[in-house]
């Protein structure tokens, strides 16, 4: 099947069976049509297409409708799903870090020190000011795979538990300068600490939205690029500002933070490139193609 051009005078069930051989050799098979005939195929397919103009049938068998004439659109709809994919993939590999380094933190620091690094009411804030950037991933830009994408979860709890530890030993790293080096007490540490997890997991959304450094294309869209720095401008202020509701940090601790967290960015960055090219040499793929490469040279190679 895989060999031939084409196949004529076929009846419905001989498409079905040319969809589902394709299938059990390993195959992802996209199907159009627009008759009753082709509704089997059209179900079984990992793909069915509904071509403008389909019957009933077809279209409640397809997974994808055509509205216009031309095949063109498909191209359009495949584009989309992937930067669909690469979105929801940036999303679950931000909040697994978000957990690990906000819940782990929060448990170590508890169990070394001795107290709460951030109150109940900071952990409220948390969400809310993380919840508008994370709602902005829906419009962001992103590199689009030129091959069929599937999730790989051991590449996303790998990267996420890296960048979640990171920002563990970061956060520790500014509870220790606050208590040692500007010699607070608990409560203006922790409106310390609060502004520092709001900061850096705005900045680490930036992190894990691409695998290349965050500095290059795609570059993020604007709504996100907006809703993060009002947000960050938000929480800074709420910290100098805080209508009695926290204990208030002058803007120079504030503006220590800022410069804490954007240096810290670099480093995770850093590393976060180092681990996806890590998981890319160990892919499948990449070790079928050196065992290809190393037969084709043979031992001298």
């Amino acid at each position: 099947i895989a060999a031939a051009d084409g196949f004529a005078q076929v009846f419905p069930e001989h498409k079905y069976d040319i969809v589902n051989a394709l299938q059990s050799d390993g195959y992802l098979v996209a199907m159009t049509g627009d008759g009753v005939n082709d509704a089997p195929a059209l179900k079984q397919a990992d793909v069915g297409i509904a071509v403008s103009g389909a019957t009933d049938a077809a279209r409640a068998a397809a997974a994808l409708v055509l509205m216009t004439p031309g095949l063109n659109v498909i191209i359009s709809a495949v584009e989309e799903a992937r930067r669909i994919f690469e979105r929801m993939n940036s999303y679950a590999i931000y909040r697994i870090v978000e957990t690990i380094r906000i819940m782990v933190f929060v448990v170590l620091a508890m169990l070394i020190f001795g107290f709460y690094p951030i109150t109940a009411i900071m952990i409220i804030l948390l969400a809310f000011f993380n919840d508008v950037p994370i709602m902005a991933i829906a419009t962001d830009n992103t590199w689009l795979d030129p091959k069929p994408v599937r999730w790989d979860m051991h590449r996303v709890l790998t990267v996420s538990t890296v960048l979640g530890l990171i920002g563990v030993v970061e956060t520790f790293g500014m509870l220790l300068i606050a208590k040692d080096y500007f010699h607070m007490d608990i409560p203006h540490l922790q409106t310390l600490v609060f502004l520092k997890l709001a900061i850096a997991g705005h900045l680490t959304l930036f992190i894990a939205r691409t695998h290349k450094s965050f500095l290059r294309k795609p570059y993020p869209s604007a709504t996100l690029l907006w809703s993060a720095i009002l947000t960050k401008a938000a929480a800074t202020f709420f910290v100098v500002y805080p209508m009695g509701l926290v204990p208030s940090i002058t803007w120079g601790e504030a503006g220590a933070v800022w410069v804490y967290c954007i240096l810290w960015i670099f480093i995770e960055d850093w590393v976060k490139i180092r681990v996806y090219k890590h998981l890319d040499l160990n892919t499948p793929r990449h070790q079928d193609f050196i065992a290809l490469t190393q037969k084709k040279l043979g031992p001298m190679g």
